[in-house]
């Protein structure tokens, strides 16, 4: 199995539009974040996780042949509002199968809604096979693969992470209960975020997402969900310990 960081930025992305901070003003590329989401391959079969709006670029740099499903995290528009660009997906191979929360299902229905009607549609709109995913119930995906939702909070709003076989994607954490944090034990490799060095309301800061890299102990972590105010990568990497890493923009690992 495969992973690419699509995306490792906030909910702005680096660098900021407009902004003169010293981290939007890199020239290294490791510092330039587009919105945040993964790309997972196993067998021939991909996926991603949240779609946001740099989705299309996030396409042309990391080109695939067939996109086999999308698994939202939750509705926030920086992991959805890319979800218009599935259609040369849609339009070679049909219904692109989409996993969300109900609650997800009917935003993305509220926004998007001319992707969802099912009569007068619009020809060029995109369709979706829609899933919904609910707390305690795994599902599998193509290839027999076994998905684990995991339900963590954005200050206090539900999202999903989900575990993959050894791999684990969280996202948008500042809460997750003891029943939860059983589900993530034992995995060779996390994703989480750490927003920034100072406490946030909504996202683990770096102190944060350590602590808790600490107490579930995979063999890897990966930091992502990065704003600016985290620092500069080279900088922030090498005072990490030795198993965490940055993630950055379009890194690939194998698991």
């Amino acid at each position: 199995m495969t992973i690419t960081f699509l995306g490792t930025g906030t909910s702005q992305g680096i660098p900021i539009i407009g902004s003169k901070h010293p981290v939007c003003l890199s020239e290294n590329k490791k510092d330039k974040r587009l919105r945040v989401s993964v790309l997972i391959s196993w067998d021939n079969y991909n996926y991603v996780i949240d779609c946001g709006p740099d989705f299309r670029q996030q396409m042309l740099k990391n080109p695939i042949d067939r996109l086999d499903g999308i698994l939202f995290t939750h509705e926030h528009s920086d992991h959805t509002a890319g979800i218009d660009d599935i259609r040369p997906f849609f339009f070679r191979q049909g219904d692109i199968p989409i996993y969300a929360h109900k609650r997800v299902i009917d935003s993305l229905k509220t926004r998007f809604e001319y992707i969802f009607k099912t009569e007068n549609r619009y020809p060029g709109a995109p369709s979706v096979k829609i899933h919904e995913v609910k707390n305690d119930k795994p599902f599998i995906l193509l290839g027999n693969q076994t998905i684990v939702p995991i339900n963590v909070m954005h200050n206090k709003l539900q999202v999903f992470g989900y575990r993959i076989k050894d791999f684990v994607y969280l996202t948008d954490v500042k809460t997750i209960n003891e029943k939860e944090i059983e589900k993530i034990k034992g995995a060779k490799v996390l994703v989480v975020n750490a927003l920034r060095l100072e406490p946030h309301i909504s996202h683990f800061n770096l102190e944060e997402a350590l602590a808790f890299i600490e107490k579930v102990k995979p063999e890897k972590a990966f930091l992502t969900h990065i704003s600016h105010l985290l620092g500069f990568h080279n900088e922030v990497e090498k005072n990490l310990p030795e198993n965490v890493y940055l993630a950055y923009d379009n890194l690939t690992i194998t698991i």
